[in-house]
């Protein structure tokens, strides 16, 4: 039974490139779609670099409230140190251009993207806007104005 506890977003695709691939779970009970770069020559990473891997894909999300969210591969990150270069990339409800996947290669070595190679998981998150509101004085916690490390962990 795949993995849903609401009914699933409508998320139309459109194709851009003939080498892009359908995002897919990778079983029935996987959180993310995953996304493949829609390349057709392979890019070398050096260690500490980044490069821009194209998917091939746009979306246009069917549901109001709902975002998609780029997150690393976890075996491509702690097995090749290939990661989400801003830690997680934000799709916004009404952006139709190429999903772009930013790679950052945290190895000692150079690292290799080949065509059609699972480089990211989309997910899809409900999102809330907020209502900034000016104020002269914020209410008490416990923690108050304590920074990182603040509650002993």
């Amino acid at each position: 039974m795949p993995c849903q506890l609401v009914k699933p977003v409508p998320v139309r695709v459109k194709y851009l490139r003939d080498t892009a691939s359908p995002p897919h779970r990778g079983t029935d009970q996987s959180a993310g779609l995953d996304l493949s770069a829609a390349l057709s020559v392979e890019v070398a990473i050096a260690p500490g670099e980044r490069a821009a891997i194209p998917t091939g894909l746009s979306i246009e999300i069917g549901r109001p409230g709902i975002a998609g969210f780029v997150f690393s591969r976890s075996g491509l990150g702690a097995k090749d140190g290939l990661t989400v270069a801003q830690g997680v990339g934000v799709i916004d409800p009404d952006y139709r251009g190429e999903i772009m996947v930013f790679l950052l290669n945290t190895a000692s070595e150079p690292r290799t993207v080949r065509p059609g190679q699972r480089i990211a998981q989309l997910v899809f998150l409900p999102v809330f806007t907020a209502e900034i509101l000016a104020a002269d004085e914020l209410s008490d916690t416990g923690r108050g104005a304590g920074g990182f490390g603040h509650t002993g962990e």
